[in-house]
């Protein structure tokens, strides 16, 4: 019986005895067709501002790549470039209708490098090829852990290789922060472990401020080794817009811990410390420090004293982002609910212990966006120099429209400018979202 309602199955005409083969799905439901009705025509009036963003974007296309494809990359000014605009058969009533690339050629190396020396400009190019080596391991950890020592070792290295002269001088600073580890490492014993950062961070200036000179003079004498100085004051362009920034994005970011730590401290003259200092920076603009440091600090150093005005800069750039990157932290820690603290005190962990385990890296990861964009904001502020008489990009290209060749330029120099700027900055901005994907922890 089994058998003849089995036969009876496989005769009947609406019983499949194979799988139907794999087909494609219709365009209209996959592919860009599908992406652009969800996108861009989904409803009547997400259709109607598609078609007038696109009119839009056509018309500043049209106006504007013709002007940037057609532009002039070889002439010695702007007058020669008029001169070939009008051989090509070009017009305009101001002499704009195509871009005069060529400044960017005649003054290239001004605008990278300033007034640093040309026959030594290998130095700096080394110095970035180092930084970007050293800062790969701690920004990403698939590196080898060994490419480490060189991101210690790094603004040592860059430092000399920037500025020159005795190679005993970043040997001697380094000398410092060794002292200051010293500290930490022998006196957390015996003196507690708030005497011992307190004396760790005092020890290392009391050394850079009364010993660093005669010391570095000493080891000089006895075995001469260094490469030619080069003075700050030819610093210029973007070398001088990346020294400024990532020194202080690097300083501030250390120091913007502790001061968000130190708002938050149950202990009265550290809490208050900290929050006077963070609300005086940022209660007053980034262009008065600049000139506080141009024109008052010299009050407060001793006779005599020789401060570096580059190196007056970037102390006041560093504070004042560290003020920022402070409160950001601050709000990090905020968010952390109180079973966090709960926790590591249950552990019995100390406090530095269970900042370091628990709770910095939590607030950390929650303040990474407002990390980043106060490290955006703070590499695009360095432009602000060019008040204090420093010639950034944007005092070169002032300098440079100032030349009788080039006086009548603006647009070709600020769009290379920015676009410099853009790059830099959108480079920080994609490596925050991919740092984000990585700790992200809610399976979203």
């Amino acid at each position: 019986m089994s058998e003849l309602h089995s036969e009876t199955a496989l005769d009947t005409a609406y019983v499949r005895t194979e799988m139907l083969p794999e087909q494609t799905p219709p365009v209209t439901v996959s592919g860009p067709i599908k992406w652009a009705r969800e996108n861009l025509f989904s409803s009547v009036w997400n259709a109607l501002m598609t078609i007038i963003s696109i009119y839009v974007i056509y018309v500043v296309l049209v106006a504007i790549l013709p002007w940037m494809l057609n532009g002039i990359w070889d002439a010695g000014s702007l007058n020669e470039c008029r001169e070939i605009r009008d051989a090509r058969g070009g017009s305009g009533e101001h002499g704009h209708d195509v871009a005069c690339w060529a400044v960017l050629v005649d003054r290239w190396d001004q605008l990278m490098f300033g007034f640093y020396p040309s026959d030594l400009y290998w130095r700096p190019i080394l110095a970035l090829v180092l930084f970007l080596t050293a800062i790969a391991p701690v920004l990403y950890d698939s590196l080898p852990r060994k490419m480490l020592i060189l991101t210690v070792l790094m603004p040592f290295l860059c430092f000399w290789l920037l500025w020159g002269g005795s190679i005993w001088t970043p040997i001697v600073v380094a000398l410092g922060f060794v002292l200051g580890w010293a500290v930490v490492k022998f006196g957390e014993g015996t003196l507690g472990s708030m005497l011992a950062t307190i004396g760790a961070i005092l020890v290392p200036i009391l050394f850079w401020m009364y010993l660093t000179g005669p010391l570095i003079s000493g080891l000089h004498s006895i075995l001469p080794i260094g490469i030619q100085s080069v003075e700050s004051r030819a610093f210029g362009g973007f070398l001088l817009a990346f020294v400024i920034g990532a020194s202080g994005i690097i300083l501030s970011m250390p120091l913007g811990v502790i001061l968000a730590l130190g708002r938050q401290s149950d202990l009265f003259i550290i809490n208050k410390c900290s929050v006077i200092f963070i609300e005086v920076i940022r209660g007053v603009p980034l262009i008065v420090w600049l000139f506080t440091a141009q024109l008052l600090l010299g009050y407060f150093l001793p006779p005599g004293s020789n401060f570096d005005l580059m190196v007056r800069v970037i102390i006041m750039v560093t504070l004042f982002s560290s003020a920022y990157i402070a409160e950001v932290i601050r709000g990090g820690l905020a968010a952390l609910p109180r079973g966090q603290y709960e926790g590591a005190d249950s552990l019995g962990l100390n406090y530095w212990q269970s900042m370091q385990l628990i709770i910095l890296p939590q607030a950390l990861k929650i303040s990474i966006p407002g990390i980043v964009s106060s490290f955006i904001g703070l590499f695009k502020d360095t432009v602000l120099v060019v008040f204090i008489g420093l010639f950034d990009p944007i005092g070169f290209s002032n300098a440079i429209r100032a030349d009788t060749d080039w006086n009548g330029i603006y647009w070709e120099l600020f769009i290379f400018i920015g676009l410099c700027f853009f790059i830099c900055c959108f480079g920080m901005s994609r490596y925050s979202q991919y740092l984000e994907r990585k700790l992200a922890t809610d399976h979203r």
